[in-house]
C-alpha cells in the first residue's frame, strides 16, 4: 500500500465510517501531507505500512523548530489517528505514535466580554438600515443564549417556543436541546421576524431560515465573524473576539453570578462537564468567595 492509496481510503473512512466534516477531513489530510513532505525533502523511501517510530521522531523534532507545542500535539493526534486506521484495517500492528509523548499545553482560553462591552458592541450597530437590527438580535442571542455560531445559522422559525421561552437547538452529532430565551431578547426577536426578516423573500431551502441576508440566503459562519470584527474596530475593542467570545462571556457570567456548572453544561449542550470546566475559567478571587460563603469554617 502507497501513500496515496492509504490516504485516499483513510479520507473515505472518515467521511462515511465518522461522518466528519470537509474542514476535519483536510485538517487530517494536511497533518499526513506534512509527514510525506519531510520524508520527501530527507529521501526517505518508506510505505505507511513498514514507517517506524524513529522516522516519526525524527519528523516530529523538525516540526518542532518551526511550530508551537499546542500545533505540535495535534499534528501528533492526527497522525495517530491515520495510523490507528491502518491497524483497524489489518494493514500495520503497531502504531509509531504510539510512544511518542504529545507536548505538554496549558488550556488556551478565549477572552471573554464584560457586560459593558457587550452593550458597547450592541450600541455600536447602525439600525438605521435592516441587517442593523438583524445583527443586533444576532448578538443578543449569542450572548443571552450561549449557541454556538453554527447553531445559530441553522436556527429556524420551527425552532421557536416562546410562548414558552424556549428556543430548540440543534447541536453537535445532530443532537437537539432546549434552551430558555429571556423575556427581553423575545422581544428583539419578534421585532426582527416581524418587521424586518418578513420584508426579505427567503431561497426556498431557506424558508424557514431565521436570520437571512439581503436576499433571502441564510448567513454564513464568515459573515457573523465579520460583523463582530467591523464592532470591534468601532468601539476600539483591543480583544480578539468571534461568536464564541460571546458564547464563552455567556458561561463565564452565570457561574460568577452563581449558577451551578451542571446547568451551564446542559445549556451549552456540552456532553462532558470536563468541557464545561474548560470553556469556564475560574479566576482565583472568584473561588475565593465562593469558600467563604459557603464553607463551614468561613
Amino acid at each position: 500500500m502507497n501513500w496515496e492509496q492509504a490516504t485516499n481510503d483513510y479520507k473515505l473512512y472518515l467521511q462515511i465510517e465518522r461522518g466528519l466534516s470537509k474542514n476535519s477531513i483536510d485538517s487530517y489530510s494536511r497533518d499526513i501531507d506534512k509527514l510525506l513532505f519531510f520524508l520527501e525533502e530527507n529521501n526517505i523511501s518508506v510505505t505507511p505500512v513498514a514507517i517506524q517510530k524513529y522516522i516519526i521522531q525524527q519528523f516530529i523534532y523538525e516540526i518542532a523548530k518551526e511550530i508551537s507545542p499546542r500545533s505540535q500535539a495535534r499534528i501528533i493526534s492526527g497522525l495517530r489517528s491515520f495510523f490507528d486506521y491502518l491497524i483497524f484495517e489489518d494493514y500495520r500492528v503497531q502504531n509509531p505514535l504510539d510512544l511518542i509523548e504529545t507536548p505538554k499545553i496549558g488550556r488556551k482560553l478565549p477572552d471573554t466580554l464584560s457586560k459593558f462591552e457587550i452593550d458597547q458592541l450592541i450600541n455600536a450597530i447602525d439600525l438605521s438600515h435592516p441587517q442593523g437590527e438583524r445583527n443586533k438580535i444576532i448578538i443578543e442571542m449569542l450572548y443571552a443564549c450561549g449557541l454556538r455560531v453554527s447553531e445559530l445559522i441553522n436556527l429556524q422559525l420551527s425552532d421557536l417556543f416562546l410562548d414558552e421561552g424556549y428556543i430548540r437547538v440543534l447541536g453537535k452529532g445532530d443532537k437537539f436541546r432546549f434552551v430558555p430565551i429571556h423575556y427581553t431578547t423575545i422581544n428583539f426577536l419578534n421585532y426582527y421576524i416581524n418587521s424586518i426578516r418578513n420584508l426579505v423573500k427567503p431561497y426556498k431551502e431557506d424558508e424557514d431560515i431565521i436570520f437571512l441576508n439581503r436576499r433571502g440566503k441564510r448567513l454564513t459562519r464568515q459573515m457573523i465573524f465579520i460583523v463582530l470584527k467591523e464592532l470591534a474596530t468601532k468601539i476600539n475593542l483591543k480583544k480578539k473576539i468571534g461568536p464564541h467570545t460571546l458564547r464563552h462571556s455567556f458561561a463565564t457570567h452565570l457561574l460568577q453570578n452563581g449558577a451551578d456548572l451542571r446547568i451551564i453544561q446542559q445549556l451549552l449542550g456540552h456532553e462532558s462537564i470536563t468541557t464545561t470546566e474548560i470553556y469556564v475559567h475560574l479566576d482565583k478571587s472568584y473561588l475565593q468567595e465562593v469558600v467563604e460563603k459557603y464553607h463551614p469554617r468561613k
